[in-house]
C-alpha cells in the first residue's frame, strides 16, 4: 500500500511538469511528515552518510572535463582524424561521424556533449557533400549516446553511488560493449549509404592520416590518461576525473589555444550549475531510496518475484520494459538513482551479477536518449539539425531498431560486458 502511494504521489508530481528533483524531494518529505514515524536524526544522518561517497566527485571534474573539450576544438581535430580513417568507405562522412562521437565518448563521458560537440562540426559538412539532413541526424543522435556507455561515463558513476558497485569495474565493463555498439551503428549506416547510394570521400593518403592524428593527438592521448591510469591502478576513476579535467583544460587552453584565460570563467560556471544540478537530483534520490529501504519495497518485490517462479530471464525483461517506458518521460541520471535502489537488490537475489547488470541499464539509458518524448539527444540534436522533434524521430529509427537488438544481446549475454573487467583482474 506504502509503495502505491509514493510512487502515485511521485507520478502526479511529475505530470504536473515539475522537475524530476523536485518531486523526489517532495514526495520524500510529504511520506516522511504524514505517513511515517521515521525519526527525523536518522534521515538526516543518512542524507550526509549518502553523499559523503569519494565517487561522487567525479561528476563535476568529468563534467568541467567535457565542457572544456566541447569548447576546446578537440571535436573538430577528431572528426579530421576519423574521417582520414574511414571517409572513403561508402557513407564516408556518416562513419566518420560514428567513429568520432565513440572517441568523444571515450574523453568526455556525456551523450549530449559528443552530439552537440561532433554534430555542430560534422552535420554541416554531411548536408554540403550531399547527404540528406535527417541521415546526417540519425547518425548523430544515436551515436552520441555512446557518451554514457564508452568510460568514462557519469551515468556509470551514479549507478555506482546507488547500489556501492565499482565504477573502474564498471567503467572496464563498457569498453568491449561500447565498441560492439559502434560498430553495430557503424555497420546501419555503411549499408544505408551503400543501399541509397551516399557520397564517399576519396581515400586518404598514409601521410594525411599521420598528420590528422599528430593533430589529434592531444585529444586522444586523454582516452590513455584516464583509462590507462585506471587500468594501472595508478588513479583511481575519481582521480582519474580530476586529471581529465586539468588535462582537458591544459590542452584546451594552452595547446590548441581555441579557448582564451577569458572564456575559462564561463565554462566554470555552466559546469558549476550542471553539477549542483545533478548533485541536487542525487541527494533527492538518496532519501528516496531510504524511503523505499524503511519500506522494505524492494525486499518484498524480489519475494515476490521468486515466489511466482519468475527467474532471470523475466525479471530482465521486465526490467528492460519498465527502463525503457521510464525513458520517455525522465532522463538519464533520474531513471538510474529511482529506479537503480528498487530493482538491484531483486537482481541480486536472482544471482546477476552487479556490474553486468549496470551496463543493461546503461544501455536502456542510451536508448531512451533517443526516443520522445523526452530524449535528451533528440531536444539537442533537434537545436543543432532545426528538424522537428517527430521529423528527427523518424530519421532514427533504422539505428534505434539496431540499438534494441542490441540490447537483448547485452541482456542475455553477459560474457560480453564481463569478460574484459575478468581478463583484466578487477572482478
Amino acid at each position: 500500500m506504502n509503495a502505491f502511494i509514493i510512487f502515485t504521489l511521485l507520478a502526479v508530481l511529475m505530470i504536473t511538469g515539475m522537475p524530476i528533483s523536485i518531486s523526489l524531494g517532495l514526495t520524500v518529505l510529504t511520506f516522511l511528515f504524514a505517513l511515517t514515524n521515521v525519526p527525523l536524526e536518522s534521515v538526516a544522518l543518512k542524507l550526509f552518510t549518502g553523499i559523503e561517497k569519494f565517487e561522487i566527485m567525479a561528476i563535476p571534474f568529468f563534467i568541467l572535463a567535457g565542457n572544456f573539450l566541447t569548447h576546446g576544438g578537440v571535436a573538430r581535430r577528431m572528426i579530421r582524424f576519423a574521417s582520414s580513417m574511414v571517409g572513403h568507405w561508402h557513407g564516408g562522412l556518416g562513419l566518420a561521424g560514428v567513429l568520432a562521437c565513440a572517441l568523444f565518448a571515450a574523453v568526455s563521458g556525456s551523450s549530449p556533449a559528443t552530439v552537440v560537440a561532433i554534430g555542430s562540426v560534422i552535420l554541416p559538412a554531411m548536408v554540403k557533400a550531399g547527404f540528406p539532413n535527417k541521415f546526417g541526424a540519425g547518425i548523430i543522435t544515436t551515436s552520441g549516446a555512446l557518451g554514457i556507455l564508452i568510460p568514462p561515463s557519469i551515468v556509470m558513476v551514479m549507478y555506482s553511488v546507488a547500489t556501492n558497485t565499482s565504477v573502474g569495474a564498471l567503467f572496464m565493463a563498457g569498453v568491449v560493449p561500447g565498441i560492439a555498439l559502434a560498430t553495430v551503428l557503424g555497420g546501419v549506416t555503411w549499408y544505408r549509404a551503400k543501399k541509397f547510394g551516399y557520397p564517399r570521400l576519396e581515400k586518404a593518403s598514409l601521410k594525411d592520416r599521420v598528420l590528422a592524428f599528430k593533430e589529434s593527438a592531444w585529444g586522444l592521448f586523454l582516452i590513455v590518461v584516464v583509462m590507462g591510469g585506471i587500468y594501472t591502478g595508478m588513479f583511481t576513476p575519481t582521480e582519474a576525473a580530476a586529471m581529465s579535467a586539468v588535462y582537458a583544460f591544459f590542452v584546451a587552453v594552452f595547446v590548441y589555444k581555441d579557448i582564451g584565460m577569458k572564456d575559462v570563467p564561463k565554462i566554470l560556471l555552466n559546469s558549476a550549475n550542471m553539477s549542483a544540478m545533478l548533485l541536487y537530483i542525487i541527494t533527492n534520490a538518496v532519501l528516496f531510496s531510504f524511503i523505499m529501504t524503511n519500506e522494505n519495497i524492494p525486499q518484498a518485490l524480489a519475494d515476490w518475484m521468486l515466489g511466482n517462479g519468475l527467474g532471470v530471464v523475466a525479471f530482465l525483461l521486465a526490467v528492460n520494459i519498465i527502463l525503457l517506458l521510464a525513458g520517455n518521460f525522465m532522463e538519464p541520471s533520474s531513471i538510474v538513482l529511482i529506479f537503480a535502489p528498487i530493482l538491484f537488490p531483486v537482481a541480486m537475489k536472482l544471482g546477476i551479477d552487479p556490474v553486468h547488470f549496470g551496463i543493461i541499464m546503461v544501455v536502456n539509458m542510451e536508448v531512451g536518449m533517443c526516443h520522445p518524448p523526452v530524449g535528451l539527444n533528440l531536444y539537442v540534436a533537434s537545436g543543432i539539425t532545426k528538424m522537428g522533434i517527430t521529423e528527427l524521430t523518424v530519421a532514427v529509427w533504422p539505428w534505434l531498431l539496431s540499438m534494441l537488438a542490441f540490447l537483448v544481446v547485452v541482456t542475455y549475454w553477459p560474457g560480453l560486458s564481463l569478460w574484459f573487467p575478468r581478463y583484466l583482474g578487477v572482478m
